[in-house]
């Protein structure tokens, strides 16, 4: 495992980072967590070196805090916890207080090491300084329930460098990989808040799973190389390439992730990739943005819809209709694996979704392009 310093702390962290966004579930409620296993899982990554712990108060319908805080019993003092403030949940300093200390329980610790505020955009930072967080993140850092505070983002980057300049942040957090690198913060982002000697910690390295399963073309770029990577660790990789990045998050949903990504992990070096290797970077890139996907991390924030449509899983399907060089058999594998009710057609273009949705996606307008992908003409 290797190791960087964080920010501006005199502390290293581990460049992979536990994100406990996506823990394995049982029969595919997210809700749902299979425990034990993703107990072994995290106490694996420890033991190998990460120190790093991402969750959020609404991860798992507010399971996946209870499960690090169990994972981490007789490792305490060699993590780092890193939680979430549910903005859109609070509306005063009480609530404030309230959630703060039902993570505390939750995770079953005396204090919180790095405690950001959730999903900042325009309207969140708007509503956190009209609620005066600055002056209660004060008293909860008095009195020890906190350590460091930082914030999550999804939005532009003039968006993020107001947030930046506005506080005595310790860490951001932004979404970067080789696809994103001018999307929300961007490498524009990524630069401004290093060089503000912010720690910088990336989610969604492999954009939501979308880059450890890329279509026929972008693999083949890849195999190009000089040197034999799977296409998750090049992806990985990329990131690590920059030393502005302190810790890229991963959120493993098996053993066997967890294994790999710790090993791709002993080669996370700055600027360990060449001139030669940067350029398939750039080819993949301009495949992947004229093949035309969707580009949702399935961070699930859209669920559940009002009308029970299984959103992110439609969106996996569409996409993986072209991974598989528009394979006619995804559109059966749909209909055989999505319930009736979570299927496209139930979709009335509320429009609740894209209130929610942290990436911006046009969830309606790309609904309707799969319900003509994959609805059945009557029999």
């Amino acid at each position: 495992m290797r190791y960087r310093r964080f920010g501006s702390l005199d502390w290293y962290v581990s460049a992979l980072g536990f994100g406990a966004m996506r823990l394995p579930t049982l029969g595919g409620d997210y809700s749902s967590v299979d425990e034990d296993e993703a107990i072994k899982m995290i106490r694996y990554g420890i033991e190998h070196g990460i120190n790093y712990i991402d969750t959020a108060y609404g991860y798992h319908g507010g399971k996946s805090e209870v499960i690090v805080g169990r994972a981490i019993e007789g490792f305490r003092d060699r993590v780092r916890i890193a939680t979430k403030m549910p903005i859109w949940l609070v509306n005063s300093h009480s609530d404030m207080d309230r959630v703060l200390n039902e993570q505390l329980n939750r995770l079953n610790i005396d204090y919180i090491d790095f405690y950001l505020l959730h999903g900042l955009n325009r309207d969140r930072w708007r509503k956190v300084k009209e609620l005066n967080v600055f002056e209660w993140l004060k008293h909860a850092l008095a009195e020890g329930k906190i350590r460091y505070v930082g914030f999550s983002f999804h939005d532009s980057f003039d968006v993020f460098k107001e947030i930046v300049d506005s506080y005595n942040w310790t860490l951001c957090q932004i979404q970067y990989n080789y696809l994103d690198v001018d999307y929300q913060a961007g490498v524009r982002g990524l630069k401004y808040a290093a060089s503000k000697g912010l720690a910088v910690v990336v989610m969604e390295p492999l954009a939501g799973g979308l880059l450890a399963n890329p279509p026929s073309e972008v693999v083949e770029v890849f195999r190009r190389a000089r040197v034999e990577r799977s296409i998750v660790e090049w992806a990985l990789l990329w990131v690590w390439n920059h030393p502005e990045v302190s810790v890229a998050l991963s959120g493993m949903s098996s053993m066997q992730q967890v294994v790999e990504n710790v090993k791709y992990a002993d080669n996370a070096i700055p600027n360990i990739l060449s001139n030669e290797e940067l350029i398939l970077f750039d080819e993949a890139r301009r495949i992947l943005r004229t093949i035309g996907f969707i580009n949702c991390s399935k961070c699930r924030y859209c669920q559940p819809c009002p009308n029970g449509v299984l959103i992110p899983e439609i969106f996996e399907y569409y996409n993986l209709y072209f991974i598989r060089g528009r394979d006619p058999s995804v559109i059966d594998e749909y209909n055989s694996k999505v319930p009736i009710q979570g299927r496209v057609e139930n979709c009335v273009k509320c429009g609740v979704c894209e209130s929610l949705c942290p990436q911006h996606i046009e969830i309606r307008l790309w609904l309707d392009r799969a319900r003509r992908l994959f609805q059945r003409p009557p029999r």
